[in-house]
This record gives structure tokens, sequence and C-alpha cells, in this order.
């Protein structure tokens, strides 16, 4: 499923979050210092260097393989799956291996229907399993990241609820992350949670582990915030970036999911200020595209617009 639709299938929840910050003392304490990212590279006035995209976005009737040459073609990089999945391990190798199209990461498909964050400890422990698989599965793609929405705030599920459950349950995924090496990612989305920089930095810093980070998304922060304030805060806890757009203006004139109806450079995301609070912090690395995908012709024109984001 999009990332997008994922998104918009269940998360107005994050409505009301704001004031359940005051009730977690614990999450407003000062950052400590970040684990570095060991791609960052100061000296890089370009910060995002590879492109590339969600697997979902490729809507040609192809094989894995055909669809990976179709990307290699277009100038994609690399491409990010969702996992658990149904795809051949094998085939996904051959593919990767005859095209070159790097595997950066994987999208856990679990940590929405099964949040870490539910009062159901049952819940809880399907998507545990699922990301055991996904740390497995991204160690055998090549991949160093799997991208965890780490918990979601709503009516039945409290802040404070929501943040000693998540952390309790991430704790349990460490030994795994240690064994095949590949890092979690926690991204922003609508979910209620950790929808200040300042906590973010803090939730990451409470794991004190080099394999724990922060998979930031460009766009989804425009709702609520300034994408060069959160990079700022979380610095080198930044692992991988998704990029999208977003205008203040449809949402206010034509609703909230509208914001995202809008091409690289005509929405609200300040390009030009996140390439410079991204060389501040060393970031050099991935960005994925997370946006409507389509034909041949449609990735095209993504891939483009990602040039003239990546230089803006």
């Amino acid at each position: 499923m999009q990332r997008r639709e994922f998104l918009k299938n269940g998360s107005l929840a994050a409505v009301g979050g704001f004031a359940a910050i005051e009730s977690a003392p614990h999450v407003i304490a000062s950052v400590s210092a970040p684990f570095v990212n060991p791609v960052s590279n100061p000296a890089l006035k370009t910060p995002m260097v590879k492109k590339s995209l969600k697997w979902g976005m490729v809507k040609e009737d192809l094989s894995v393989l055909d669809k990976f040459k179709l990307l290699k073609d277009l100038g994609f990089d690399g491409v990010e799956l969702d996992t658990p999945n149904n795809l051949d391990m094998k085939e996904v190798l051959d593919a990767r291996d005859k095209t070159g199209l790097e595997l950066p990461g994987t999208v856990n498909s679990a940590h929405w229907k099964s949040p870490l964050s539910d009062p159901d400890p049952k819940v809880r422990e399907v998507c545990v399993k699922a990301m055991e698989k996904s740390l497995q599965d991204t160690k055998q793609y090549g991949g160093t990241t799997v991208l965890l929405v780490p918990g979601v705030v709503k009516a039945d599920v409290s802040y404070e609820d929501a943040y000693e459950r998540c952390r309790k349950e991430i704790k349990k995924l460490l030994p795994m992350a240690e064994k095949t090496g590949v890092k979690i990612a926690f991204e922003n989305v609508w979910n209620g949670f950790l929808i200040s920089p300042l906590e973010a930095a803090r939730f990451v810093d409470e794991f004190k582990h080099p394999l724990v980070g922060w998979y930031f998304d460009v766009g989804n922060i425009l709702r609520y915030g300034w994408p060069t304030h959160w990079i700022e805060t979380l610095g080198k806890r930044i692992l991988k970036l998704d990029v999208k757009e977003y205008s203040l203006k449809k949402q206010q004139d034509e609703g909230l999911w509208k914001g995202f109806d809008v091409e690289f450079l005509e929405g609200d995301c300040n390009w030009s200020a996140v390439n410079k609070a991204l060389v501040k912090i060393g970031y050099s690395g991935w960005a994925s595209a997370e946006v409507n995908g389509g034909d041949r012709t449609r990735l095209l024109t993504i891939r483009e617009k990602m040039d003239a984001i990546f230089t803006a």
C-alpha cells in the first residue's frame, strides 16, 4: 500500500496530540548528543545525492526484473519495498544484481494496522514479529534501514501510554537489529505521536543505541511545523529522507489532504533552505520520493523534479 494512503486511512488522530505533550514531562527534557550518521559528509554541498522511490509507485505491468530495469534506465539509484511482502526473495536479488539498482531500505508493512502503541499485547506482538522479519529481509536486500512508524495516538490510546508501550516494544527489536546490522528508522507521519522535534530527538536518544534513528519526511511535517527546524534539531539522528511536497494554501482552500496535490517546487517546502539545513548537519545520502506514481512517463517526471529539488 502506498504510504500516503497508509497515512490517510488512519491519521486524523494527530489532532489533540500537542496538548498531550504537557502530560509527559520525560519527553521535553534536554536533548542529548545524537549518534553519528556514518554517511554524513560536512564538505558536501548537495546533501541529497541518491534518488529512490517506493515500489508501489511503479504502475507499469512488468516483471520484477523489468521494473528494476525501468527504474535504473530512468535514472533512479534505488527503490524501497514494503516488508514483509509477497515478492520472491531470489527474484528481487537477481533483479538487483543484474541492474545495479539498490535496495537502500524497506518500509515495515504492519506498523499501522498493528501499531506498537496498541492496548492489546497480541496486536503489538504482530508488529514486533513483522519488524523482526523486516530487519532480516532488509539485510538480505543489502539495505541499511527499516522505516517504522513508532506508534499511533488516538481516542483510546493516550500519548503517555503510546510513549511507554512503544519504548518497551522497540527495545525488544534491538537484538535483531544488532544481529542484522540494520537500523530502525522512525518516521514522522500524521499519527499524533512525536510531533515536536525536541521530543522526537529525545525519543531516539533514550534508546542509547546506534541502530536507532530517524527517517525524516520533509513534506509530512509542513502540516504542523517547518522542515528546517526539525532537521536542525534531529541533526545526525537523520538516517534517510522521504520527499514530497505540500501546499498550505490548498490545505486551507480545498481541505487537509489536498495539500499533497502539488508537484515538487509548487508547494510550501523551501527546498533551498532544506538543502542548506541538511548541509549544516552534514547529511549526505538517500532521498526517497513518496508521491503519486504512474507509468514510465510519470516516473521520469518524478526523477527530473527530484533533480530540481536536489539542486534548489
